[in-house]
This record gives structure tokens, sequence and C-alpha cells, in this order.
């Protein structure tokens, strides 16, 4: 089966966006330092990526307005707003808990929730993440758009593997109930 899996960058103070909502802040130490930190060689195994309107509306508007960055790759951004589906692109106006279900029983490689903060809290509720690929950026941001949010939820992880690169720090857990797996 499909797994899910959050790859996401936060502050060091939790904070996924500043308070305008802005990532520029997402760069190592040595901002002159060139990788792509592992990204390559996660979405080898991709081939479905999930945000919320938000993140496509930065993606599109400041990230990358001239080209959709995951073109490869299936993207369904979910929104209220009724919009026209695009090439790669779909428009989910549906619970995105029964969506992403229908999907990881689907035949294809893992799917990337890409953000934002409010489809993350949504699937940790329901304990939906297989994989939590969370990367600390060397910054203390304030305040802004926190990753998680308080919850009753209690979700025991291992930590798969930790790397360091520039600062940043890239720590990848699965759940414990998966802890016999190979990988």
């Amino acid at each position: 089966m499909r797994k899910v899996i959050l790859y996401i960058s936060t502050s060091i103070d939790g904070f996924i966006a500043d308070k305008v909502g802005s990532v520029d802040w997402i760069n190592g130490q040595d901002e002159n330092y060139e990788s792509d930190y592992g990204y390559n060689n996660f979405i080898k195994n991709i081939d479905t990526v999930i945000l919320g309107h938000n993140t496509y509306r930065q993606i599109v508007e400041e990230l990358s307005p001239k080209d959709w960055i995951y073109k490869e790759l299936n993207s369904y951004v979910f929104t209220k707003k009724n919009l026209s589906d695009k090439e790669n692109i779909k428009f989910i106006n549906e619970d995105i808990i029964s969506f992403i279900k229908k999907l990881k029983k689907q035949e294809g490689k893992d799917i990337w929730i890409c953000g934002g903060a409010n489809i993350v809290n949504q699937l940790v509720k329901e304990n939906i993440i297989d994989e939590y690929h969370i990367t600390i950026i060397p910054i203390i941001v304030g305040n802004g758009i926190r990753l998680f949010i308080e919850n009753d939820i209690n979700i025991k992880l291992r930590l798969k593997e930790s790397k360091v690169e520039n600062g940043i720090i890239t720590n990848i857990y699965v759940k414990r109930e998966d802890c016999n797996k190979q990988y």
C-alpha cells in the first residue's frame, strides 16, 4: 500500500511560515551553499502531492509563477473555492480523510503531504500520516503558522534517519507500529 508522507520544513520554534505567510527564511546557515537537501532522492518515490489552497497560491504567485513545479506529479489542491482543474492539478472540495484513504488503496507511488498546516493537522488527528520528514531550519521565526496545533492524539514514532547539512537538520520518523518493516 502507498505511504502518506509529510515532507515539510519548520523553524526551530515550530513555524512553517512567518506571520505574513512567507517562507523566504527557509535556507541553511550559509545562504550560498548549494544542495537539494535530499529532495531529488525523496521525490523519486512520489507520484502524488497534496496541498491546501494557501500553499498552492504561494507556489504559483511567489515561488514559481511561470511553471507549475510539480508538473510530473498528480497534484490535488484542497480548497472551498470553485476552481477549474488544470493539467496535472485537480482542485478538490471534499473530505480530505476519505480522499487520502481512497488514494492509498490505488496503485502508485507514495503520497506527499506538502502543506499547509490545516491539512497536516487533520491528517495527524486521524493518524493517516505514515512517515514524517521534518526539516528544521536554523532560525527562530517568533510567530506565524505553526506546523502542529494542540490536539488529543498521541502518536508514537521511531526515528528512522537523521541528517545534518548546512545547519539544517532533517529527521525522518515512522509510526512505531511500522518498526518491524525493513527500510
